[in-house]
């Protein structure tokens, strides 16, 4: 059996054992859904693709530990939602020590992030919807994220985010709802 036959448990099993070339199969097959996550989480292509190779590095690091009675995927989704988590907290953390500057150095100091009215204004109907999923409170985003983009269960977002089977369900509709309702009114402004 080769490598790209094997399933996740197997490839996880020897990596686990030290092979590299069974994690590098790993990191080709779920690469791009974690990109995904990620993306949709943080709303930017550059950002999400440092914080999946924190996620592939940290899994790496961690591949001991995996449990092969949870499907891979799911874990890997968990420690990139974490590294996303680390994210948020690290920029609002910088944005804090950027704006606690003296007034006069601030004026060095150049915001060249577009406001979100101007970035709907240029952005194609992906990128509004794109920026619209990442201004969702994070506990209704992950949902919306893992049901729809990654098309996991609800069992299985249930089990993943530690929450009942019904709270993902309500929490798919309102992010729904809520996201129906940005997109109509245009704006992308945190809710």
């Amino acid at each position: 059996m080769t490598l790209a036959d094997a399933d996740d448990r197997v490839l996880a099993a020897r990596a686990q054992a030290g092979e590299q070339a069974a994690y590098a199969m790993l990191m080709q097959r779920h690469r791009d859904a974690m990109w995904r996550l990620a993306r949709g989480h943080v709303g930017d292509a550059d950002q999400a693709l440092d914080i999946t190779q924190d996620a592939f590095i940290a899994a790496f690091a961690a591949i001991g530990r995996y449990d092969a009675s949870r499907p891979f995927r799911a874990w890997m989704a968990r420690i990139t939602i974490n590294k996303c988590r680390d994210w948020a907290r690290r920029r609002a953390v910088r944005r804090f020590f950027t704006l606690a500057k003296p007034l006069d150095e601030a004026t060095h100091v150049a915001d060249l992030s577009a406001s979100p009215e101007e970035a709907l204004a240029s952005a194609d109907a992906v990128a509004r919807i794109n920026a619209a999923i990442a201004a969702l409170p994070a506990n209704l985003k992950e949902v919306l994220l893992l049901r729809t983009i990654e098309v996991m269960s609800q069992a299985d977002t249930a089990h993943l985010l530690g929450i009942s089977e019904k709270a993902v369900e309500t929490r798919l509709y309102r992010a729904r709802s809520k996201l129906s309702e940005m997109l109509r009114d245009g704006s992308g402004e945190r809710v």
